[in-house]
């Protein structure tokens, strides 16, 4: 699974109201339920899920990257949604550093093969600086998307 193959231009936030990871989180998970990825009762218990993960080891990557991610029988598919912060959110990051780009997705339950492979995936990706500064450049969501769509595989 890639980016361009989780994201639609409706999960992508490119203001994120959140100033720590837990509100961060908090924002995209409500962004899945707004767009029917995932369902309004589910909601708490997904946000239970990525925040065990979560307590367990920062996903903050470090390059100002957070990765919150989670397995659950809840979906049926590979959901994520993208958050954008001007200001950084404090993800309590590998590197200390304020985490400007959080990609939260969620993998169903004993898809551990396709987890990996996602996260790996993504964190590839955004390990690209030059990617990671158009995203933060781009002004809104459809230029975000298109960049995703324009670094996938050729």
């Amino acid at each position: 699974m890639d980016l361009a193959d989780i994201l639609s231009k409706e999960q992508i936030v490119p203001e994120l109201r959140a100033s720590t990871r837990w509100e961060a989180i908090d924002e995209l998970v409500g962004n899945l339920v707004d767009t029917g990825r995932i369902k309004p009762e589910h909601r708490d218990a997904i946000i239970g899920v990525v925040r065990k993960r979560e307590n367990s080891m920062s996903t903050g990557i470090g390059f100002g990257i957070g990765i919150p991610h989670a397995s659950t029988d809840l979906i049926q598919e590979v959901v994520g949604a993208l958050g954008r912060s001007q200001a950084g959110v404090d993800f309590e990051a590998l590197d200390n550093q304020p985490v400007k780009l959080v990609m939260l997705f969620l993998v169903p339950q004993g898809q551990f093969q396709k987890h990996l492979h996602t996260l790996a995936n993504i964190a590839k990706l955004l390990h690209k600086s030059d990617f990671r500064q158009a995203l933060e450049q781009a002004p809104d969501a459809d230029a975000m998307l298109k960049i995703i769509r324009n670094q996938g595989p050729k």
